[in-house]
């Protein structure tokens, strides 16, 4: 844990929670017994949940007590029931994202039950104390639900826990230890230390309910330790950005990070990502995001894995669904630094046919899209691989804008990339090549499928003679037609 320890605390305060009690084994906490006086068998909840209304004046909510009324929270045992479940705390406060999660499923579901569970003396610790809390903290949500279940109208299949860090196994606890099946549990980057490459009973699991899909946003290991779960752990499990870096968090080398001291800062950035993609959700319903199910991030990277087939795409957040796969299916997706976080994928397939002198270097491409809802900034394609010559190549591109209809694709090669290495190459490549040669790629076609429509479009060179492209120059591309694919072959002939 030594490895952990230094990447919770590095430029953040660590602490102990002053007073706490360890807690016994049925989830209360005895009060110290006073000089003198016998004990006196009073306990203290260590959970407690809360109905939250957007009729509350208090912000806290209407209080749930197992074996009290529910009349006058205003419960509603025949709707369904959202319950939140926060992560570890270094504040001992609830972070401000709960609010906003909150609001967001009062907005889309009006006549729901939106509970927050408070586990927060039990996640208030070092963190592996508040690992071992969360077992105490499931068996508390069971309890709860166990009694909700005592009401013949209150019904399981319409529970929906949702869990953020440390609270996703805890709801994964609950759905292991309650009487029945859950309908479904989200996690919200599953927390990774102590529960990488666990049992399936001693962490979130697709056995904890009918449904269990995971946002996995912070799964770059650094010191050995990744903070949110590596492993797919639900049914669905889904990577935005591959999971390990998310736009907009800044320093993406935590190591760099450690050093400037901002580590607490791409911790929260990236960790907490997962619930405002959920929340964006639910709360852009109109900018839904796809994922797309694909072996690993790198075969995503290269655009091979855009196909909505046999339930092979779905969306992310609160709409994702449902889908009769074998078990840890994995999905990927591109995202914006803000919301709505969606973007556009495509895919894009360009054979090269002939080439001169390429040398050692490798080409930097770029392409800007033209639609009927106008242009897109040039997209850098994304070199994976050394390119294909006398072959044809996959790129995954993406951008934020919708822009509609394809109607044109200009292609730049940028040139060569710059690091040292590849300069080096460069200038070897130019001492060594004949004094009159020059490098020179031949490309007729590109081929493109929209990842959110399904569709595929083949853009032909807008000149049919003209399908060289140099360093430093670029090739328009547009849709093609009977007509071109004449002129092309006549041209051959």
């Amino acid at each position: 844990m030594g490895s952990l320890v230094l990447l919770l605390c590095t430029g953040v305060t660590c602490f102990s929670a002053a007073g706490a009690v360890p807690p016994g084994g049925d989830g209360t906490i005895a009060e110290p017994l006073a000089e003198g006086r016998e004990r006196v068998p009073t306990a203290k909840p260590q959970v407690k949940f809360h109905l939250r209304s957007t009729r509350d004046s208090e912000e806290d909510g209407c209080p749930l007590i197992i074996g009290q009324r529910l009349e006058g929270c205003g419960f509603n045992v025949t709707a369904k029931t959202f319950l939140i479940i926060h992560g570890w705390t270094m504040s001992g406060m609830f972070e401000t994202w709960l609010g906003s999660l909150v609001s967001a499923l009062q907005e889309q579901e009006q006549d729901a039950n939106v509970v927050v569970a408070d586990w927060l003396s039990l996640a208030h610790q070092l963190y592996t104390d508040a690992v071992n809390n969360t077992e105490i903290a499931g068996r508390s949500i069971a309890r709860l639900l166990d009694w909700l279940q005592e009401n013949p109208l209150f019904q399981l299949e319409n529970v929906h826990l949702i869990g953020y860090s440390l609270g996703a196994h805890v709801a994964g606890f609950a759905g292991n230890h309650v009487h029945g099946t859950i309908g479904r549990i989200t996690g919200l980057d599953p927390a990774g230390p102590m529960f990488e490459g666990a049992d399936p009973s001693k962490r979130l699991s697709p056995d904890d309910a009918n449904f269990v899909d995971v946002l996995h946003t912070y799964t770059r290991e650094t010191l050995g330790v990744s903070i949110g779960i590596q492993m797919p752990v639900g049914h669905v499990d889904i990577y935005p950005n591959g999971g390990d870096f998310q736009p907009g968090c800044g320093l993406s080398d935590v190591l760099g990070a450690i050093a400037y001291g901002t580590i607490g800062e791409v911790v929260k950035c990236e960790h907490e990502r997962s619930v405002h993609l959920f929340v964006d959700s639910l709360v852009n319903q109109d900018k839904q995001s796809f994922a797309f199910q694909c072996a690993d991030s790198s075969r995503f990277k290269k655009g091979i894995c855009l196909s909505c087939r046999k339930n092979r795409c779905n969306s992310i957040g609160y709409n994702t669904r449902k889908t009769w796969n074998k078990r840890n299916s994995k999905m990927y997706l591109k995202t914006r630094a803000d919301m709505p976080f969606k973007v556009y994928h495509y895919q894009m397939k360009m054979h090269i046919f002939s080439y001169m002198s390429l040398g050692e270097t490798d080409p930097t491409f770029s392409v800007t899209l033209h639609g009927t809802n106008g242009d897109s900034k040039p997209v850098s394609l994304e070199m994976l691989d050394q390119i294909g010559l006398n072959a044809t190549n996959t790129f995954l591109v993406y951008t934020e804008e919708d822009m509609g209809e394809l109607l044109k694709i200009k292609l730049t090669w940028e040139g060569t990339s710059q690091s040292w290495y590849d300069l080096w190459k460069e200038l070897k490549s130019y001492w060594y090549r004949p004094a009159k040669s020059s490098q020179e790629l031949h490309i007729r076609r590109i081929r493109v499928k929209s990842g959110e429509t399904q569709q595929r479009f083949a853009f032909c060179v807008e000149d049919s003679q003209l399908t060289s492209i140099t360093p430093g120059k670029e090739l328009w591309f547009v849709k093609c037609t009977e007509e071109w694919r004449k002129r092309s072959i006549s041209n051959l002939l």
